[in-house]
């Protein structure tokens, strides 16, 4: 199952690894610096009892990714008008 989270801050990136963990394909779309530290450290959760760090493919280019079986806007409300546009590559005809 092919999953991407576009937008990969402390909600996208909590569902990342918990996805992850639980043996989905997870694609992380994030900019800049995050995406930087995403891609050279990896994902790290740190919850009350555990400390995980997984490593999914990470980018900053829904075009890399192709169609997902599942999309999940994880932006703030008022990134997402500016976004819409470029999440068209990750919709297939049985994208969610």
């Amino acid at each position: 199952m092919k999953i991407c989270i576009f937008g990969s801050g402390a909600i996208g990136a909590y569902m990342g690894v918990r996805l992850h963990q639980a043996g989905a394909e997870v694609s992380l779309i994030a900019r800049g610096a995050h995406l930087a530290a995403m891609r050279e450290k990896g994902v790290r959760l740190l919850a009350k009892d555990e400390d995980v760090t997984v490593h999914p493919r990470c980018t900053d280019d829904a075009a890399e990714l192709g169609p997902q079986d599942y999309v999940i806007v994880a932006l703030k409300a008022h990134s997402v008008p500016g976004a819409v546009e470029t999440m068209r590559p990750l919709l297939g005809p049985n994208t969610t």
